[in-house]
């Protein structure tokens, strides 16, 4: 799979079929090998003799002045050290001063590594070429390289950070060491997965000056929301598996003050790299936070290495819940998890990694006895009028000694914080083994407005342990909705509670039974699709006007085969003026526009045809191919110059077009391409708005790839954040379209 933004070709990214973007470049012969993780084929790059050997893009590709780049490799040799380079040229590819060079890595590995290095063009840079590097002790000694990068740095959407607060591939001015501590970079080599772009090859070192605790933190200072719930987190490898290493969150008000922080301490399970995770709520008054990372009772020369540091809104488990992350997730500890009675005990699951649904930790309740312990949660608000709301509580569990049975329950508060009592479900024998999901539905009472879970865990034999993870509390809600919208003639259909990474299937059905795939960001939902969240919200622009339609959704668990199935009842998309058609672009739904009939089209369907008159013969001898779909010419009025330019704006990329007319005009929705345009004027003053079009159509077929475009999760702070001034969104994009859909200048 193509990395995304690439501005290397498919094939000089992965080298497969083979690697015609690449030539030599000093003391070496290139050659396809095999043992590929993107895509089956490699770079290999051939010493001639023994010394340095580099490798380098044919292609120079446009850059920017002034503008950051990122590139990054993965790479493999057994014998060999490397780095990686951008080398800036001018308009005519003359070298506009040295080559920006990745560090060299600090050993050889033959498992695939990440190398890379990130950098702004600088002034007179028109182009940058790839350039690959390593040293060869003799001749005909190979290094392997593949999946390669050059564009935009790569950072994590939603990320309160900038891209070198994020990852150290520029340099490592974006944080400030404390006391006992110096920070710098290293390149050391660590096996990302081949499609996991966000984090490099150079990471953050905090090296301990003396014994005691080494501290660096953020230099950038974020704004935050107060009340709104942050998580952090970043990779950090500790010098030995007894490190006390840990990130902290930290809320400062707007004269600087420190007003919270929160720490979450790794339990390494080796030193290797592992995300630790923490969050907070922003405390009353804040204003900004800051990201800090260390590493308590440190000696002399230990590193302490940090990797790809986020901050951002904290996910929730499920749409809707009231936990917050710590609750729910237990990163960070048992957050306000307490036992109420029995002889359990509860705690965060150690070391890093060993269980988890979410994360990397789970509660772990341990009882030596076979007798019942009652844990329960910190009280959360509700919604506001939840009283006689259904709610459902939902936690996951792996039982990993002995059994249980468990009572699942909610205890609900007033305003006044007056317990209203437990509504629980019967108990019932915990699954084992593996992860399961378990949840239970209660009714809100009268004036409830805050609540807890509570959970009856009863062990029933000695020494059993269980793991939870993943809890939530929601208000239940439909599992499937659509909504008609009439003012862009579409369908809001709305998924709920799904689950991660089952593959997804849409149709819309009409009344006569006949079932249509529908659209989503990627293509048609057919099957190929992998459920991302627990929420998905589908908005099917090519539902029919005027026809009740309904929906049938399917999903395929990829491991064990079975298919769970929703429906939902019929809905119609409304449409009050018969005179009026829809012209729709599949693909930009935000281009779509309703315009004014003069005239339907007179159709004709070509046919292919071969006549043969055979002497002696009264009839010729026709040969035929299928006929083809219909053609004719749409005639349409504007009626206002915001409707032309609308009009304009729909038909500039030559996208192929949904036509959507009232039932009973005698035309089907039908997909058409629209060939050479005509505008003119009905007639009037100069100053009359309304313009005749004549729009020749041919039928063509669905799309079947196109997705709907979308921000992908982008938000207006992924762009503040990632470019300093608006003057530098202009220079970066084209147009508004272009922000929203993140498609760059020459992108």
């Amino acid at each position: 799979m193509a990395i995304p933004g690439n501005m290397l070709s498919a094939a000089t990214e992965s080298m497969d079929p083979t690697y015609t973007g690449w030539r030599p470049r000093l003391n070496c012969s290139l050659a396809s090998g095999t043992g590929g993780r993107n895509g089956p084929k490699t770079l290999v790059v051939k010493s001639t003799a023994a010394g340095e050997t580099q490798a380098e893009t044919v292609t120079g590709y446009s850059v920017t002045a002034g503008q950051a780049y990122q590139v990054f490799a993965d790479s493999s040799s057994a014998t060999e050290v490397e780095r990686i380079g951008l080398e800036w040229l001018d308009a005519t590819y003359s070298p506009v001063g040295a080559i920006l060079w990745s560090l060299p890595t600090a050993t050889a590995s033959a498992s695939w590594h990440r190398v890379g290095v990130a950098g702004v063009a600088p002034a007179g840079a028109a182009r940058v070429r790839v350039v690959l590097s390593s040293t060869a002790a003799g001749a005909a000694v190979s290094h392997s390289w593949e999946n390669v990068y050059l564009g935009v740095p790569l950072r994590t959407t939603g990320n309160l950070f900038s891209f070198n607060t994020e990852s150290p591939e520029i340099d490592a001015t974006a944080w400030t060491a404390g006391t006992n501590t110096t920070v710098g970079r290293q390149a050391p080599m660590v096996s990302w997965a081949a499609d996991w772009y966000w984090a490099g090859a150079q990471v953050l070192t905090l090296t301990a000056t003396g014994s005691g605790t080494v501290l660096a933190t953020t230099v950038e200072t974020p704004v935050v929301t107060p009340g709104v719930e942050y998580l952090g987190y970043c990779y950090l490898a500790p010098p030995t598996t007894g490190s006390s290493a840990w990130v902290e969150l930290r809320f400062y008000d707007g004269a600087a003050t420190q007003l919270s922080v929160t720490r979450a301490t790794l339990a390494p399970a080796s030193t290797g790299y592992q995300r630790q995770r923490v969050s907070a709520p922003a405390p009353a008054g804040a204003v900004t936070c800051r990201l800090a990372v260390g590493m308590d009772s440190a000696t002399a020369a230990q590193v302490l290495r940090v990797e790809q540091a986020v901050v951002m809104e904290a996910p929730a488990m499920r749409a809707g819940t009231v936990l917050p992350y710590a609750d729910a997730s237990f990163e960070q500890g048992v957050a306000g998890w307490t036992k109420i009675s029995g002889v359990a005990t509860i705690a965060r699951s150690t070391p890093w990694g060993t269980y988890a649904l979410d994360g990397s930790y789970a509660l772990t309740m341990s009882s030596a006895t076979a007798t019942a312990s009652t844990i329960r949660s910190a009280r959360f608000p509700l919604p506001t009028g939840s009283g006689g709301l259904g709610f459902r509580v939902q936690f996951g569990e792996i039982v990993t000694a002995g059994g249980w049975t468990t009572t699942r329950g909610i205890r609900w508060y007033d305003a006044a914080n007056t317990d209203l009592g437990l509504t629980t479900a019967a108990a019932a024998a915990v699954p084992s083994p593996s992860w399961w999901l378990l949840s239970s539905d209660q009714t809100a009472p009268a004036g409830a407005t805050q609540a807890a879970v509570e959970l009856t865990l009863t062990a029933t034999t000695t020494s059993s342990t269980i793991q939870l993870d993943r809890v939530a509390l929601w208000q239940a809600l439909p599992l499937i909705t659509s909504i008609p919208q009439a003012a862009s003639a579409s369908i809001t259909v709305t998924l709920r509670e799904l689950d991660i990474g089952d593959l997804i299937t849409v149709y819309r059905v009409t009344a006569d039974g006949k079932r249509t795939l529908v659209r989503g960001p990627n293509g048609l939902l057919d099957g190929s699709v992998t459920v991302a969240s627990d929420l998905m919200v589908i908005e099917d622009y090519e539902a029919p006007l005027l026809t009740p339609v309904s929906y049938r959704v399917e999903f395929l668990d990829p491991v064990t085969g079975g298919v769970q199935t929703r429906t939902v009842d019929q809905v119609t998309v409304p449409h009050p003026d018969v005179n009026e058609a829809w012209l729709k672009d599949p693909g930009a739904p935000q281009r779509n526009t309703k315009v004014l009939v003069k005239t339907a089209p007179n159709w004709q369907r070509a046919v292919e045809q071969a006549a043969y008159r055979v002497a002696g013969r009264r009839n010729a001898v026709v040969l035929s191919d299928v006929r083809g779909g219909l053609e004719g010419e749409l005639v349409v009025w504007t009626r206002t110059d915001d409707e032309r330019a609308a009009l304009h704006w729909l038909l500039d990329p030559g996208h192929v077009l949904l036509w959507q007319a009232a039932p009973g005009m005698g035309v089907a929705d039908m997909y058409v391409s629209v060939g050479q345009i005509t505008e003119g004027r009905v007639g009037g003053p100069a100053t009359e708005p309304w313009r005749e079009w004549s729009l020749p159509l041919t039928e063509v077929d669905m799309p079947t790839t196109v997705g709907v475009g979308g921000s992908a999760g982008r938000t207006w702070r992924d762009i503040l954040t990632e470019f300093a001034s608006w003057e530098a969104v202009r220079d970066e994009y084209a147009t508004w379209e272009d922000v929203f859909l993140d498609r760059r200048i020459g992108g």
